[in-house]
């Protein structure tokens, strides 16, 4: 009786942590929507539409040629795995764009993600590490550091009655 609890436990753990992952895996991706608007990165979106475009793109074709039974036996759309792909797009994305403050946790919740794939045997873990690979390699390909506008402005000046020379003001 005990052993029966303790496995009835671990599914609903299972299942618990198979939802989490299912919602984590777009918090990257949800994350770097929210920075590109408040910074009013046009740039950004478009990068990050194209690389999660592309991501999601050769991951499910690569679902569709491959035909890899999952761990658990639920279906054979194992390699690779979306999840881990989408939310490791969103992670790169974050990194590159806009530097480690942003990329380190999105990082975390990536990895965590994968793990919570494995560990609930929808995949295996060649199946996470290929998503990653995907996910990271789309936006690698599209995404260009973040920088601000700069503006410069020269001017002449005086200085008295006898100097002349230039002002330079840089606004950023």
């Amino acid at each position: 009786m005990l052993l029966l609890a303790t496995g009835n436990v671990s599914h609903a753990d299972d299942d618990a942590l198979r939802h989490t992952t299912d919602v984590l895996c777009l918090v990257p991706d949800a994350t770097a929507v929210g920075v590109a608007l408040a910074k009013h990165d046009t740039e950004g979106l478009k990068q990050l539409g194209l690389s999660t475009a592309t991501c999601l793109a050769v991951n499910y074709g690569l679902e569709l040629c491959i035909k890899k039974d999952r761990p658990d036996g639920t279906g054979h759309h194992a390699f690779p795995s979306t999840h881990t792909a989408v939310a490791f797009n969103g992670s790169t994305f974050l990194m590159k764009r806009y530097g480690w403050k942003w990329g380190v946790p999105a990082y975390v919740v990536s990895s965590f993600v994968a793990w919570g794939r494995v560990h609930t045997d929808r995949h295996d873990w060649w199946d996470a590490l290929g998503g990653a690979a995907i996910g990271a390699g789309s936006a690698y390909i599209f995404t260009r550091p973040f920088v601000k506008d700069v503006e410069v402005t020269i001017s002449p000046t005086t200085f008295g009655d006898r100097a002349y020379g230039l002002t330079a003001t840089i606004q950023f």
